[in-house]
């Protein structure tokens, strides 16, 4: 470019970068010359050279799941503020797919990373640190308090499902729910195990795995459900999140012929926006998803900006919704 306008590679910079010290001349002959050559400039690389990159890379546990979605969303909303861009990735519960979007960020050097991960995360976390990149826990916690998170009380949540459906009248729950190296996954079984223990009734709580928390798992762990004699159903269920409680609602009126809320009461978590408009809508524990991503993208800022901070650990309360999926059996 210097070439074909005829100035030196100083000019150039300076024109790109401090108009103000070149001549008026040497700005419409450089100027010139990135149109003719088709010049765009690289603004990642520049701020790159100058120790600020423009981006922040975002690794989530299930893309399919709307509520990621709302988070990613919220983070996207408040990196825009920053000038940042948000380059996501999922995982689709993978271990080997979220360390390749681990080494993706160190290779662009992304400003820092937020994630969902995936059973224990410690290691790759800290060989982010070690290369300068900050890391940010998202929808979960670190239990060494190594690093900051950004999350809900999934144990209370777990506790307000389960007290929802005993409070109905339900006292044969089932949790439905896995895979249980995810950690939300424990976290929600184990407050649903307190509200049982601690329950001034007695009531009998059973666990339904499934390989994965799609809608999928939850048709099938319904189909396994009405397959045993109406005296051994539950008459209440808490899945670990809507995804799997879609599944089985859908299962459950379809082939069980609306026995959604009469036989059984169903109660999700996460409150996505599907919730609301099924046929039979969908009880569920509440999280914040747009303000978990904007508060998580705040910290990782902060934490880029500072590595000598302390980490720290955000933790936003859920909320109960009650829809028609948990009226009262009669």
């Amino acid at each position: 470019m210097a070439q074909r306008a005829g100035v030196s590679v100083g000019t150039v910079s300076n024109v790109l970068n401090r108009p103000e010290v070149v001549s008026e001349e040497s700005v419409v002959r450089v100027t010139q010359a990135i149109e003719e050559l088709g010049y765009v400039r690289n603004e990642a690389a520049r701020k790159l050279r100058g120790g600020v990159s423009s981006t922040v890379g975002f690794v989530v546990l299930d893309g399919q799941n709307p509520y990621f979605n709302e988070v990613v969303r919220g983070a996207e909303d408040e990196a825009t503020k920053h000038g940042i861009a948000i380059i996501h990735g999922n995982t689709d519960n993978v271990k080997q797919r979220e360390r390749l979007y681990l080494d993706l960020f160190v290779e662009q050097q992304v400003r820092g990373v937020l994630i969902s991960p995936y059973g224990d995360i410690t290691r790759e976390l800290k060989e982010l640190r070690s290369r300068g990149i900050a890391a940010v826990l998202v929808d979960r916690f670190s239990g060494d308090n190594l690093f900051s998170s950004v999350s809900i009380d999934s144990v209370l949540g777990g506790r307000m499902a389960v007290e929802h459906l005993i409070r109905t009248g339900r006292r044969r729950i089932a949790f439905v729910g896995g895979p249980f190296d995810v950690r939300q996954v424990n976290d929600r079984l184990a407050g649903a195990r307190v509200a049982a223990e601690h329950s001034e009734v007695d009531v009998d709580l059973e666990v339904v795995a499934t390989a994965e928390m799609t809608i999928e798992e939850g048709t099938a762990a319904g189909t396994r459900l009405l397959a045993r004699p109406p005296s051994e159903r539950p008459d209440g269920i808490f899945a670990a999140n809507d995804m799997i409680a879609l599944g089985l609602l859908h299962t459950l009126v379809v082939d069980g012929r609306m026995l959604v809320p009469d036989a059984i009461g169903l109660i999700g978590f996460d409150d996505i926006p599907f919730a609301k408009v099924g046929a039979v809508p969908l009880s569920s524990i509440q999280q914040p998803a747009r303000m978990i991503g904007r508060t998580a993208l705040r910290v990782l800022l902060e934490e880029a900006h500072d590595p000598e901070s302390i980490p720290r650990r955000t933790v936003f309360q859920p909320e109960l919704v009650v829809r028609r999926s948990t009226a009262p059996s009669t």
